[in-house]
């Protein structure tokens, strides 16, 4: 069984999608969801679900081990779910081709620092897209850099606004994001 560990900055819908998702599989279990933001809503979810939830500063996730340390001992993927932080080479050596992040755009379009959330739908409607949709990738060093393992679309409508674009998206990640990650480790198990 597969351990993943989850980051997370927001309400953590993403997170409590894929730790309900795996408590009925015996493919993975989630150990742990780390948060660099204490007013975040996910510590709520995580407390409902009695998963661990801790919160870290800067500093330890980019100048001491702090964060390093503890995910080692407790993971074997990492999973990005609404993680805003570019995630540090060092984590990003210990778990070569590991980590994975959800995006809410069809990368390359819309991606990189400052892309997130409302900024991407807001982009999408401003340039007056006629679809849109998520990316689900491996993580590198590069902001929405990394390996695509999937994708998935919907319309844009002229009519619609940003936060019914957002609605739009929310539902693909729902729909999407558990199984892709663990089509990703039976895959790499076989390929392993």
């Amino acid at each position: 069984m597969q351990r993943i560990v989850i980051f997370a900055s927001g309400s953590g819908s993403n997170a409590e999608n894929m730790i309900t998702y795996f408590k009925h599989t015996q493919t993975a279990i989630v150990t742990q969801v780390f948060c660099n933001s204490k007013k975040a809503r996910v510590f709520d979810r995580c407390k409902r679900l009695e998963v661990p939830c801790t919160h870290f500063t800067r500093a330890d996730f980019t100048e001491t081990n702090t964060v390093l340390d503890a995910v080692v001992a407790q993971a074997d993927w990492v999973v990005l779910a609404g993680f805003l932080w570019k995630i540090p080479e060092k984590l990003i050596a210990a778990f070569p081709h590991k980590i994975i992040n959800i995006h809410p755009a069809l990368l390359p379009k819309y991606g990189g620092k400052g892309m997130y959330g409302m900024h991407v739908h807001q982009a999408v409607k401003d340039n007056k897209e006629t679809e849109t949709g998520i990316t689900i990738h491996l993580v590198n060093e590069h902001y929405d850099d990394g390996a695509i393992l999937f994708q998935a679309t919907t319309v844009v409508l002229p009519a619609d606004t940003s936060d019914a674009i957002a609605a739009k998206i929310h539902v693909l990640e729902q729909t999407h994001f558990p199984r892709v990650v663990e089509e990703t480790f039976q895959k790499t198990a076989i390929d392993g």
